[in-house]
């Protein structure tokens, strides 16, 4: 079964600017998760480095590089396409983000829950 739940307002993101933190339920794990903008999209990845599984923020929020052009891996120094998740630099080069299904409509941003995906209230 298919559900919405709205993450944040789209004026919440600007483009290369502090990424929106959640958390979700997927596969049975409990998993930090992210929505940055880039180019006037927005885009949902799980919050792990396809390297090693660590989180890429290096704060809260912080996901892109100085230049605000790819989100970076605050462990490897991964690089990552925003809009693709694919490491186009680093030790996972080829390697993608897991990216999650979101939808932005009504000036909000909302997760597209499944079966595998589930939105988890903050603690």
């Amino acid at each position: 079964m298919t559900a919405l739940f709205v993450i944040c307002r789209a004026d919440e993101l600007a483009n290369g600017g502090l990424g929106i933190r959640f958390e979700v339920q997927w596969r049975g794990q409990r998993l930090s998760a992210f929505i940055v903008r880039h180019q006037g999209e927005a885009r949902a990845y799980l919050n792990r480095c396809a390297h090693r599984g660590v989180e890429l923020d290096w704060e809260p929020g912080m996901f892109f590089d100085n230049d605000r052009q790819l989100l970076v891996c605050s462990t490897h120094g991964a690089l990552y396409d925003p809009l693709t998740g694919v490491c186009v630099s680093g030790p996972c080069r080829g390697a993608r983000l897991e990216s999650l299904p979101i939808t932005e409509s009504d000036e909000q941003i909302g997760l597209l829950t499944n079966d595998e995906l589930h939105f988890c209230q903050p603690t």
